[in-house]
């Protein structure tokens, strides 16, 4: 009986190793081309390859990328994750432009309520951030005083996505002076 347990164990850890072995590469190849594709949502117009990097703020580790724009100026796409959603983890890629402005943005993992906070990943709603200027306006829902349409029945989503801006602005001005850290 053991024997057989562990011939059993034996050959299902060998499939399981084969089929991680042949699906590793696509599922590689899929994310990289989601990530591609967010950048170019967010920052359309930059140029070569995206550069990847790495900030640490607030206690996490942030993901960015430096693209190109012109010869002497980078716009930024910036990997935003906030917990603060109505069912947890909201997570965008935010394009800033090299003065600062909200170029785009786009949802990569939103757990919200279908029909509700999960509106947040379209067009009507993101769309109000395209060319928003967060030094001459306020990045919160107008209930708080804000600048920024909530989405109707899903204030708490529309505050997360509003502090998942201000983080990605908040690391922008951070890569901007060259520091590291913001904890």
């Amino acid at each position: 009986m053991t024997i057989c347990l562990l011939a059993v164990c034996f050959a299902c850890s060998a499939v399981l190793a084969t089929v991680y072995a042949v699906t590793l590469k696509p599922i590689q190849a899929a994310a990289a081309e989601k990530t591609v594709s967010a950048i170019r949502a967010v920052v359309p117009s930059f140029r070569g390859e995206p550069v990847k990097g790495s900030i640490r703020y607030d206690g996490k580790n942030i993901g960015y990328y430096a693209l190109e724009v012109t010869d002497s100026t980078r716009a930024y796409a910036i990997e935003s994750q906030v917990t603060s959603g109505f069912n947890g983890v909201l997570s965008i890629m935010v394009g800033i432009t090299p003065e600062g402005t909200i170029s785009g943005t786009s949802a990569l993992v939103c757990s919200e309520t279908p029909g509700l906070g999960a509106k947040c990943t379209e067009e009507a709603f993101y769309r109000q951030f395209v060319g928003f200027d967060p030094s001459r306006k306020v990045l919160k829902v107008r209930k708080d005083g804000g600048d920024v349409d909530a989405i109707t029945a899903a204030t708490i989503t529309s505050r997360a996505y509003c502090d998942a801006l201000t983080q990605a602005i908040d690391v922008f001005h951070i890569i901007n002076r060259g520091g590291q850290d913001n904890e």
